[in-house]
């Protein structure tokens, strides 16, 4: 062919089953889209379409052909909006989803990322349920854990520790726990996962078969502020509470035996352009987060 003038009528034509229709996408009108198909029909030396004064229909031949021109003109989409996006400003509205506690990672970089990007409206979704990134139109996910979505993009943000934390007004009532095994005589506060309600696991070598448990929540907000309040022992990130460790208003226990390690990622639909706005906010958090070091 000596252009794609054919190919992308043919496929404007067959989405729509209507020349008509066709050429009023393409700003032609409607015999020049036949002609086009024509042409590219006696190119070919089949016919692409089954004509009648009432009805448009493709043909066997049609159907196979439409299946992998529109392929081809995806992809020629996608190649020129990734030109266009490549010398284009990020800007607009970026919805993203973190987790609740999402904010004590994200709320200290996001001065520099607006000051770096202020063309970019950020609409932020803190909550612990599991988002459907493509249903609900999310541009970017913050989650913890392993991929299972093979419809996502996945990019690493960075590693977090688990620690396990007391307040010291437990810790002087109640004694500090000095191996995993004593646990069963503390107070342990299990964080409850909001989606399926499968309790936490705490990854401690020697740990008692069955912990006693005092207090179960689906909320890591929560649960700090009860073992803030010394209602007893917490599994938690470093990141959640470190705050608070710094204040003096938790300290570290078994410190030696918590070896854990988690991490977070950006996803984003795989079957999506990757658009200036994602990959500036997704270039910045994989340089920004997770950077400090957590020393219990």
């Amino acid at each position: 062919m000596d252009s794609f003038s054919g190919l992308e009528s043919f496929v404007r034509a067959a989405d729509q089953l209507s020349f008509a229709k066709a050429g009023r996408l393409l700003g032609i009108s409607a015999s020049a889209v036949g002609k086009n198909v024509a042409r590219l029909e006696q190119q070919l030396g089949v016919r692409l379409f089954n004509r009648t004064t009432r009805h448009t229909r493709l043909t066997q031949e049609g159907v196979l052909f439409h299946e992998r021109c529109r392929r081809i003109l995806d992809e020629l989409d996608d190649a020129r909006a990734m030109m266009q996006d490549a010398v284009a400003a990020p800007r607009g509205r970026l919805r993203v989803s973190l987790p609740t506690i999402g904010y004590r990672f994200l709320l200290p970089i996001l001065p520099e990322f607006k000051a770096t990007y202020p063309e970019i409206e950020l609409d932020l979704d803190f909550n612990d349920r599991l988002v459907d990134v493509i249903a609900e139109d999310v541009d970017v996910a913050i989650r913890s854990g392993e991929l299972v979505d093979s419809q996502l993009v996945a990019r690493r943000l960075g590693p977090f520790r688990f620690v396990l934390v007391a307040s010291p007004a437990y810790l002087a009532r109640h004694g500090e726990p000095r191996v995993p095994a004593e646990l069963a005589q503390h107070a342990c506060l299990r964080y409850k996962f909001v989606t399926g309600g499968k309790i936490e696991e705490w990854d401690l070598p020697g740990l008692p078969e069955q912990l006693p448990t005092t207090l179960l929540c689906n909320n890591m907000e929560a649960m700090l502020g009860a073992a803030v309040a010394g209602l007893g022992v917490a599994y938690m990130p470093d990141f959640l509470a470190r705050d608070s460790l710094g204040r003096g208003e938790l300290r570290c226990v078994l410190a030696g035996h918590v070896a854990r390690q988690g991490q977070f990622s950006a996803l984003w639909p795989s079957s999506r352009q990757l658009s200036p706005k994602v990959r500036a906010f997704v270039d910045f958090a994989s340089a920004r987060m997770f950077q400090t070091e957590f020393r219990p």
